[in-house]
């Protein structure tokens, strides 16, 4: 994707050495050599967490070049929904019946920065060095009426049901609503990977993507990037973990909102895959880029909240999902957007700036809501 021909099989030094870094200092707090509280710690911490995500940045890219697309947006994707579960449910753990909502945030959050942050950048970045960049609208079609179809039983359907009154839906609710989500995520899965895999390759990338064509990594080079890449995930899930109380303690110093905590985490998880989206537009691969951002916000949903609704029935505690009205706004109007920049198979930059205005609002309204 951004990774040149000359360099494929070489794995830069920081590359592995971010995510031992962060293990290494992972293994100091839990083994109390260091004190985790400590203001150095706190703040080493976050420095090897930004290391670990550019290092899984990295490696993602050496697998989906190893596999091809659309598979390596699809490993992306469910990698990066795991951190997200995992972030989740640690939060929902730790905070109990106050963390009713921490999944509607967090999700509603990967959804507005994965189409208003990530696709904007992408196509402010893509059309600003190409001018005009295609893509296989079949593809985002299809992407974005599932997208539609999950976001609007998860995040707005909870607040109109009668059994419980809303935000909440009923256990027996919340249980079809996990295993509907579930099943049509791995429908559209079937169609991306096997049935109609042509939808989402384009016919010619795009010329200045010659130096990329034929090239794939060594079997010996995409096996060491698989280990890489879950050593530098998975202390990406422990490290933000290790920060999240001092950064819920540092957005409730500076007057935000609780929820504002969701878009902080969200951002920290999807920053990945969505540099590698940007750095794919930048290289004219606007249809890879569309295949990490339209993936990652339908694994987003599909596969997170299947899996907070079985934590949630197995605590008994509440799961708070309908969205507050000027999100539902925010929501249709994203969807909207998102519908008419992805009919015609063809993008500017025009396309870019509105969606990044639309994410600008969404948040300044998270912060001042």
């Amino acid at each position: 994707m951004t990774i040149g021909a000359n360099a494929i099989n070489h794995i830069p030094w920081w590359a592995w050495a971010a995510p031992l870094a962060a293990c290494a200092l992972l293994a100091a707090k839990f083994a109390h050599v260091v004190p985790a509280d400590a203001p150095a710690v706190l703040i080493g911490a976050a420095i090897l967490l930004l290391a670990a995500v550019f290092a899984a940045v990295h490696h993602a890219e050496i697998i989906a070049l190893r596999v091809g697309e659309p598979f390596g947006s699809i490993v992306l994707a469910v990698a990066v929904t795991v951190i997200e579960v995992a972030l989740i449910v640690s939060m929902m753990l730790a905070a109990g019946e106050n963390g009713s909502a921490f999944a509607r945030d967090t999700v509603f959050a990967a959804v507005m920065i994965v189409l208003n942050g990530v696709v904007g950048l992408c196509l402010v970045f893509g059309g600003a060095r190409h001018h005009e960049q295609t893509f296989q609208e079949h593809g985002a079609a299809a992407a974005l009426s599932v997208l539609g179809t999950l976001a609007a039983i998860a995040l707005v359907v909870p607040n109109y049901t009668r059994t419980t009154p809303g935000p909440y839906y009923s256990p027996a609710q919340l249980m079809f609503v996990g295993v509907v989500s579930l099943l049509l995520y791995g429908v559209f899965l079937f169609v991306q990977a096997v049935s109609h895999r042509d939808y989402f390759i384009a016919d010619a990338e795009a010329d200045d993507a010659d130096s990329h064509a034929g090239v794939r990594p060594s079997g010996r080079t995409g096996a060491i990037s698989v280990v890489l890449l879950l050593i530098a995930l998975v202390a990406v899930v422990l490290l933000a973990k290790t920060l999240s109380p001092a950064l819920e303690k540092a957005v409730a110093d500076a007057g935000l909102p609780h929820a504002f905590v969701g878009v902080v985490i969200a951002a920290v998880v999807l920053l990945p895959e969505g540099m590698a989206a940007v750095g794919a537009a930048r290289a004219n691969l606007l249809q890879t880029s569309l295949n990490l951002a339209l993936g990652s916000a339908l694994a987003s949903i599909g596969l997170t909240i299947p899996a907070v609704a079985v934590v949630s029935l197995w605590m008994d505690q509440p799961l708070a999902l309908g969205l507050a009205p000027e999100e539902m706004v925010l929501l249709i109007l994203t969807l909207f957007i998102s519908t008419v920049t992805l009919a015609t198979g063809r993008t500017t930059i025009l396309q870019g700036a509105v969606h990044l205005v639309i994410f600008g609002v969404f948040l300044f309204l998270s912060a001042v809501p």
